[in-house]
């Protein structure tokens, strides 16, 4: 087959000149190209020129979870054999990673070679605006743009309530755009289908977000099941348990996750410090380039705090991502995790020394 219709098979799902001079050492060996569609139990779907096949991915299985095989991976695949295997895959250009757990130091690939993340939201319970925080942070991280659809809009009537929470989105998500979107009525969608209608969308959120509701509509036919959420607390049952890669009719393509309980950070400073922007300017402008922004003179973040600028909610969720993001990091880096004990003791000491000062002055 000839690299022009190898080109013209797989443009459709994200192909292009760069892939195609990525694969360029591996066509002497007469091996395939293609995207991974699907990964389940050490066997995944693969999309290339010849069609549709399964391979074994018992090569690509290294003991590093971030280096194995998974959902919008390029792969180097053997053209013939029973099995057929994945022989590597190509570079990746982003990655949308996750910790597997809090008391682990290991993280989980979502997918790969994303451009765009949407951070589905219902509107059908009160918004958690620490968990789409969190969802941000990681797909800045990944190298994605993140997108927030507020889904089920058709489930808040009132226009003034919906603006308003529209706002609080929006404050919450500098930089990122902010759409509403209604299945029932169609509002929003004709906007969305444009958003994602080049390059490959990551459809991330928790269950009962309305994430499969979404993928049928975006790829025109009922390709996910979808089950009513629960009335008490607008969750869903996990109706999607795979990573699944689509073909958009208008172009582009989208994967759709499982429902996301446990959203870990993962090495994610400069994600978090995306999210955050607007703390991050005003930190530049602390009197100490090292400010910790607790007590310290001349900082410019707890001026903003106290003269209303910045919420307090705002700060607290800042805080507490910064702090979790160094404890994941240094689980993997001991020198980093020295560095940070000492920083501790540091502030410990100085801390102990502002009481006894204190204490003197009050003697």
């Amino acid at each position: 087959m000839t690299s022009t219709s190898v080109f013209s098979a797989l443009a459709p799902y994200g192909w292009d000149e760069a892939w195609a001079d990525a694969f360029a050492p591996y066509e002497p060996e007469g091996l395939l190209p293609g995207r991974v569609l699907r990964v389940d139990r050490g066997q995944c779907d693969i999309v290339t020129a010849d069609g549709t096949l399964r391979a074994d991915t018992a090569f690509v299985t290294p003991n590093d979870p971030m280096r194995v095989l998974c959902t919008g991976d390029w792969a180097v695949v053997e053209p013939a054999g029973n099995p057929q295997y994945v022989r590597t895959y190509l570079p990746r250009r982003t990655a949308f990673v996750r910790s597997t757990s809090s008391k682990r130091s290991e993280g989980q690939i979502l997918a790969a070679n994303v451009d765009h993340a949407i951070v589905a939201v219902s509107l059908a319970v009160e918004l958690d605006l620490g968990r789409i925080e969190r969802f941000l942070a990681l797909a800045w991280e990944s190298g994605a743009q993140p997108l927030v659809v507020l889904t089920k809009a058709d489930l808040v009537p009132d226009a003034a309530t919906l603006a308003h929470l529209v706002e609080d989105v929006e404050t919450t998500a500098p930089g990122v755009p902010v759409l509403t979107v209604s299945a029932l009525d169609g509002e929003g969608l004709d906007v969305l289908v444009a958003l994602v209608s080049g390059g490959t969308t990551v459809l991330l959120g928790q269950s009962g977000a309305g994430k499969s509701t979404l993928a049928n509509v975006l790829v025109g036919e009922d390709v996910m099941d979808v089950q009513a959420a629960r009335d008490a607390d607008g969750k869903g049952r996990h109706t999607t348990t795979t990573r699944n890669l689509l073909a958009l009719p208008g172009g582009g393509v989208l994967i759709d996750t499982p429902g996301l309980r446990g959203v870990g950070l993962w090495d994610a400073e400069s994600g978090v410090g995306q999210v955050f922007s607007e703390i991050e300017a005003l930190g530049r402008r602390c009197r100490f380039h090292d400010c910790a922004h607790e007590s310290e003179p001349g900082c410019a973040v707890l001026a903003a705090l106290d003269s209303g600028e910045l919420p307090e909610r705002r700060l607290d969720s800042y805080r507490k991502l910064i702090r979790e993001n160094q404890r994941i990091v240094a689980k993997t880096d001991a020198r980093l995790r020295s560095e940070i004990r000492k920083e501790w003791k540091k502030r410990g000491a100085q801390g102990k020394a502002a009481m006894e000062a204190k204490r003197g002055r009050w003697a």
